[in-house]
């Protein structure tokens, strides 16, 4: 099976080409723009692709014909996609068009060939007036990003592919160029500081290890599944309590986390406020098993540890 991977460079696509690296029924083709960022550059294939180049992705799909597509790249800082109109529509929704109209394209003229389409989305294209939510939720984009992220769904959906749809919630790992941070490394970094930080307590998300959310692709692609996938992590959290659980797993002082609300924090985008998801049908359909936070929180540990050493 090729299984081609978008964004590699990113953390869910270094997540994937690392549980893809080596294996012997997989050929992995990694692309991203511009150098391969990874660590580990053996085992797999890199490819630069441009996804907002039309032509650059008809002429790496063309070359490599992979059976999956997995396509994890995108704008996903939602202020700048509030202020960056433009490039969000690009990365987020016309980038999509170009690969399903490639893939299209080479389905009707290659015989026999019928790729598999999986995109990955996201808990913001919904108003978070309630949660955790299931797949038949409708959406009601808040921010320009969700209404993006959404526009890529409804061409997804409207394709001829064999489509899925992976829809996550507030991401966090490690990974190897370590360029952006996430929740639970934010908040240990702080209060080993002694930095008081203001955390909003009126914020509700299922929190996801990026380990958790590249098995939930990979299950979509080795079940060749179809449709909607909530993968997400299967506690269901408000921000303040998620920061409170990394100050008691580390032993840091609770006291300099100080609750706020989301009113309180200026932010160009808005936030829906509880969002999480009920992940049912990606563990019945899938066997998706994803670790409870504290488990993630643990393995995020080992590897800052390994890095280190």
């Amino acid at each position: 099976m090729k299984i081609l991977i978008t964004g590699s460079n990113g953390l869910l696509g270094q997540k994937l080409v690392y549980k893809l690296r080596g294996k012997n029924n997989v050929v992995c083709i990694a692309t991203a723009r511009g150098n391969n960022r990874l660590v580990k550059q053996d085992g797999y294939e890199y490819s630069p692709l441009d996804i907002t180049n039309k032509s650059d992705v008809e002429e790496v799909f063309a070359k490599y014909m992979p059976d999956v597509v997995i396509n994890t790249a995108a704008m996903t800082n939602v202020d700048a996609c509030e202020t960056d109109r433009e490039n969000a529509v690009l990365l987020n929704a016309t980038s999509v068009a170009y690969q399903v109209a490639t893939l299209e394209a080479l389905t009707k003229s290659q015989a026999g060939y019928n790729p598999h389409f999986i995109h990955l989305s996201t808990d913001f294209i919904f108003d978070g007036t309630h949660g955790p939510l299931d797949e038949s939720e409708k959406p009601n984009p808040l921010s320009f990003y969700a209404e993006t992220k959404l526009k890529a769904e409804e061409i997804v959906m409207a394709s001829s592919l064999d489509w899925a749809i992976a829809r996550t919630v507030l991401v966090y790992g490690i990974v190897d160029n370590m360029s952006r941070s996430n929740i639970v490394l934010w908040v240990k970094s702080n209060l080993e500081q002694g930095k008081t930080i203001n955390v909003v307590d009126d914020q509700f998300r299922t929190p996801t290890l990026a380990e958790d959310l590249a098995d939930g692709c990979l299950l979509i692609a080795e079940k060749r599944a179809k449709g909607i996938y909530n993968i997400s992590g299967k506690d269901f959290y408000s921000i303040l309590e998620l920061a409170n659980t990394v100050a008691d797993y580390y032993g840091l002082d609770k006291g300099l986390i100080k609750p706020s609300k989301s009113a309180d924090i200026k932010q160009p985008a808005k936030r829906p406020p509880i969002t999480g998801f009920i992940i049912d049908k990606a563990k019945n359909d899938l066997g998706y098993n994803p670790h409870s936070f504290v488990e993630g929180i643990r393995l995020l540990e080992e590897q800052l540890k390994a890095m280190n050493k």
